[in-house]
C-alpha cells in the first residue's frame, strides 16, 4: 500500500481511507493510481463505478490486452497468441 501511494504520488493515509470507502477519489487521483498499476484510466474509472457496465466490459477487455502487451517477459509472438486466445474466449475476434 505504501509503495502504491508513493508511485501514485498520494499520501498513504489518504489511499487507505479511499480503500475503506471513507473518501471518493478525484479523477486525478484515480488516474495516478491507474498509472501506478499499469491500467488505463478508463478501466480504473469502471472499477470505481464511474462508467456504465457495457463501457466497463469493453475497457476491461482492453486493459487485459494492454497488460499483455506491456509484459517484457513475453515475445511479440507470445503476446499476439495470448491476445488471440483471450479474444476467442470472450467472443471478440
Amino acid at each position: 500500500m505504501r509503495q502504491l501511494a508513493e508511485i501514485a504520488k498520494i499520501s498513504n493515509p489518504y489511499l487507505s481511507q479511499v480503500e475503506r470507502g471513507l473518501y471518493k477519489p478525484s479523477a486525478d487521483v484515480l488516474k495516478n493510481i491507474a498509472n501506478a498499476l499499469h491500467l488505463s484510466a478508463e478501466t480504473m474509472y469502471a472499477q470505481a463505478g464511474l462508467l456504465d457496465d457495457s463501457q466497463s466490459r469493453d475497457e476491461s477487455n482492453h486493459g487485459v490486452e494492454h497488460t499483455v502487451k506491456l509484459d517484457p517477459r513475453l515475445t511479440t509472438d507470445q503476446k499476439e497468441t495470448i491476445i488471440r486466445i483471450y479474444r476467442s474466449f470472450i467472443g471478440r475476434e
